[in-house]
């Protein structure tokens, strides 16, 4: 028997997926959670097969829960979402998730994933596949841009920052403008959004 724990934060998907799961013969699932704190515990607690899991979750994401078991467990982790984004499959890919797939598939496939799973290999969505050949860009900025970066995208000013890597604050506010035409943005918000969405801030 397959033994699942579900991470999803709404309700009605929730108990539709472990309704149909536990439909299957060699299915069973034994914990749902509604965040990924909660499905950090549930696995370490009951030591399941797999676990699926949303990635946009309260208190935990998805993919900072299966970043945290990646060292401590042998479950093997499916993300299930709705964004088919390259960063955030990238990140998942570097946390060893077995499965990457899109909500709007069949149950069908999740079903034919698990075992294909549970046989020792992996499953990644074709669209993401292809997202990764599109979107194969090296992250532009240098290491100390990605360092400024960082630090804004901690809440610090300009001031702070300055002080922190010793620099001048008007070596940082050029660092900033720098970052900020590499990545093609207009403000420090979207720069963090485009630096973390595509990954490179790990």
């Amino acid at each position: 028997m397959i033994r699942i724990v579900i991470a999803e934060d709404q309700g009605m998907l929730l108990g539709a997926m472990k309704s149909l799961l536990n439909m299957e013969d060699d299915m069973e699932v034994v914990g749902i959670a509604k965040n990924g704190e909660e499905a950090v515990e549930l696995v370490d607690e009951l030591k399941p097969d797999i676990c699926i899991m949303d990635i946009e979750m309260p208190m935990k994401t998805g993919l900072d829960a299966a970043e945290s078991l990646q060292e401590k467990s042998d479950c093997k982790i499916i993300i299930l979402t709705t964004f088919a984004r390259p960063g955030y499959f990238e990140r998942a890919r570097k946390a060893g998730v077995r499965g990457y797939l899109l909500k709007d598939s069949p149950i069908e496939e999740l079903v034919n994933s698990i075992r294909v799973i549970m046989d020792g290999r992996r499953i990644y969505a074709p669209e993401l596949v292809d997202f990764v050949y599109e979107d194969d860009s090296e992250n532009p900025l240098t290491e100390r841009e990605s360092q400024v970066l960082e630090l804004v995208a901690e809440g610090k000013t300009t001031k702070e920052i300055a002080a922190e890597l010793f620099l001048s604050a008007g070596t940082v506010r050029n660092y900033i403008s720098t970052i900020l035409d590499k990545l093609g943005v207009g403000n420090r918000i979207e720069a963090i959004s485009r630096f973390k969405e595509k990954g490179w801030n790990k």
